[in-house]
């Protein structure tokens, strides 16, 4: 018997959970009773290792904000701008090669695609540029942009747009070896005035949950995830946690779930708000853990963890996400990334093996139906016989 559990909820769920069982809501609810930290630690890790043993992986990305003009007003985002703000910006063709280039050269295989969503619906600015561009919308041109870099660079991208529809999905699906959307938070109470999605069209839960459903009925590899500290409750948090996991058990598309952490930026509405705290972090993602079982691939960014990160090893996770040895984290861009050789050198202290992954998660790598043959066809090149990034290709890539 668990000794200081707190309750007999707590101690069935940690012991269904070590069994590789995908504990209840009523269950999780509990184990947010459980005063030892530890105990939830050593069960989430166990969990983990269940299904992917000692291995933790990343992706060496190269990160392109096509655009940061936005139409959504998020209080704790420092990212969007809106037309002549300083950095407010809409990537050209050629600028976008010349960064994904860069990117090449120094060995990453990701090309992660970020922007503001739908900024054509509100800044004359933006329909101009797109017009001068030979487009209507923004998410036409990401398309065109991932199909450039896809065929100039063989780099695989993968586009983080925000809401799309399924019409986009397939655009996408012919040039992107996965795409992806946050959920953040699947309750709509975050949309009431004052609260951080107040002012924000596109944070509507349910409009979110029908993207990730769209990519699942194409057969798109997605990543998703939580957004902790903005003012949700930790049962909020334990229901999208719930909402990503019957979504995924209905189409088996989620290839990886990311925890993250608001950070208070000076620039932002939210700059006084409480980050979580570092234990606070760790609950939420044993937590998550316990609930999403072991095949799933678990993320938490290194870099918004500071010095502090190794200590999310503990807590479950089996990825440390894109890094990047050329662009800055530019959502959070007072947190850097930190160095490869720290992050396996952390890694490894701890017993772990460190590996890079492609965009695309080594067990999607080999299923059928998941990307076009364009996109295999540039994946071939840059994978290892067993589904992760082939070592040989970085040491070329870097040479080049």
């Amino acid at each position: 018997m668990m000794q200081g559990i707190g309750s007999k909820k707590a101690e069935t769920a940690l012991e269904r959970s070590r069994r590789g069982q995908g504990v209840s809501r009523e269950e999780a609810l509990a184990l947010l009773e459980t005063p030892l930290l530890e105990e939830l630690l050593e069960a989430a890790s166990a969990v983990r290792e269940k299904e992917k043993g000692r291995t933790v992986s990343f992706s060496k990305k190269v990160f392109i904000p096509l655009t940061t003009l936005c139409r959504d007003y998020c209080s704790y985002c420092t990212f969007r701008k809106d037309p002549g703000q300083p950095g407010a910006h809409f990537m050209t063709p050629e600028e976008v090669l010349a960064l994904a280039e860069q990117g090449r050269r120094a060995g990453c295989k990701e090309a992660l695609f970020s922007l503001g969503d739908q900024p054509e619906r509100i800044f004359p600015e933006a329909r101009e540029f797109l017009q001068k561009q030979g487009y209507a919308r923004t998410l036409d041109y990401l398309a065109a942009m991932c199909e450039l870099v896809l065929e100039q660079t063989g780099l695989l991208p993968h586009a983080n747009p925000g809401v799309m529809d399924g019409a986009t999905l397939d655009k996408l699906k012919e040039s992107n070896a996965s795409v992806g959307l946050m959920l953040e938070n699947a309750s709509a109470r975050l949309m009431r005035d004052g609260l951080p999605h107040a002012n924000a069209p596109d944070k509507v839960p349910s409009l979110r949950l029908r993207t990730m459903e769209e990519a699942g009925k194409r057969a798109i590899a997605f990543t998703t995830g939580i957004l902790i500290g903005i003012g949700e409750t930790m049962e909020e948090r334990i229901d999208s946690l719930l909402a990503i996991r019957a979504m995924d058990e209905k189409y088996g598309h989620i290839q990886e779930v990311i925890v993250q952490n608001f950070r208070a930026k000076p620039d932002i509405p939210m700059a006084q708000h409480v980050e979580p705290s570092l234990e606070e972090m760790l609950r939420t993602l044993a937590i998550a853990r316990l609930i999403l079982g072991a095949q799933m691939n678990l993320q938490a960014p290194p870099n918004l963890s500071y010095d502090d990160f190794p200590r999310l090893l503990d807590a479950g996770i089996n990825d440390w996400g894109g890094i990047s040895p050329v662009t800055r984290d530019f959502i959070n861009p007072e947190a850097a990334w930190p160095q490869i050789s720290r992050l396996r050198a952390e890694t490894e202290a701890r017993g772990l093996v460190l590996r890079e992954r492609l965009a695309l998660y080594p067990e999607f790598v080999s299923r059928e139906g998941f990307v076009s043959p364009r996109v295999r066809e540039k994946m071939a090149a840059l994978t290892g016989g067993d589904g992760y990034a082939s070592e040989e290709t970085s040491h070329a890539q870097a040479a080049g």
